[in-house]
């Protein structure tokens, strides 16, 4: 299996650039035989997020989209809504901060008081009252053809990206039926859905016609996130979490874990499935593009 070509990465709306500045950096060690080696690593750095005046979170960052990570975060924290009009979004790289603006006056000192920490990684933090809002959820009645979940596992492994280059990363993507069409990368899966999120928010796109895959495992904070942005089916290269499951099932979340070549597993939602190929005439995984199994 080869990388994608030129042609499909311009099938990305948004496509990871391994080459980018400041993404990466060339470490030197030395191997097991005690031979140097020199090392492509990701770096990550601190974003300070403020809400209008108030100071939401620092978050540890790649420091790509710093825009979209920031406008994704407040909402899938409740702290936007589509209806806020937004007034500015201000980034100073000196400082590492991003302001959002908005015409409405924004007060959450009671939320703030109640932010618990998250079982992700790169210190993800979630609020207290985040069940909010998923009472009552109702997701749209969307379908899923087997084909494009395999078609998506295949061209999303297919793409150059921060993991391939370096490792130590999450990405996820929003896709349309076998399209693949944001993909976003970061330290924290939380992060890279955030910043799908907030690509959502920012160009007015709608989830209920939407797969979003992610190479993270499938917990509570996942499913609520996925959600709040009114996305139907959420895929994972990874596992469960049995909370995470629960909830994607209170919410009509069709939740599919360890696709990986020609399997996967279907937790919740089976309802949305179209089987319409046979696993085994589904591409298989070359081993050169293995990512994180189950259990990670």
């Amino acid at each position: 299996m080869q990388l994608a070509t030129e042609k499909n990465i311009h099938d990305y709306v948004i496509a990871p650039d391994p080459t980018a500045a400041r993404l990466t950096r060339a470490v030197s060690g030395h191997d097991e035989h005690g031979d140097g080696v020199t090392v492509s690593v990701v770096e990550e750095r601190p974003l300070t997020i403020f809400l209008n005046s108030r100071e939401i979170v620092t978050a540890m960052t790649i420091g790509d989209y710093p825009d979209y990570l920031a406008l994704g975060f407040l909402r899938n924290q409740g702290m936007l809504t589509t209806a806020d009009k937004i007034t500015g979004v201000d980034y100073d790289e000196d400082i590492e901060t991003i302001v959002v603006r908005t015409a409405r006056e924004t007060d959450y000192e009671d939320k703030l008081s109640r932010k618990t920490r998250t079982s992700g990684c790169a210190v993800g933090t979630v609020f207290g009252d985040m069940m909010e809002g998923i009472e009552g959820l109702t997701l749209p009645p969307a379908s899923v053809r087997t084909s494009s979940l395999y078609a998506l596992s295949q061209k999303i492994n297919r793409t150059p990206s921060l993991y391939l280059e370096a490792g130590a990363i999450h990405g996820t993507v929003l896709c349309q039926g076998d399209r693949p069409l944001v993909y976003m990368e970061d330290v924290g899966r939380h992060n890279a859905v955030d910043k799908v999120a907030g690509w959502m928010l920012a160009e007015g796109v709608e989830g209920a016609d939407k797969i979003l895959y992610t190479t993270g495992r499938l917990t509570s904070e996942m499913v609520i996130k996925t959600a709040h942005m009114g996305i139907p089916v959420l895929v994972s290269r990874s596992g469960f979490t049995a909370w995470g499951v629960e909830i994607a099932r209170d919410v009509g979340l069709t939740l599919i874990g360890r696709m990986r070549g020609q399997r996967f597993t279907c937790l919740s939602g089976e309802d949305r499935l179209i089987r319409d190929t046979d696993p085994k005439h589904a591409p298989r995984e070359d081993s050169k593009h293995h990512r994180k199994g189950a259990a990670k």
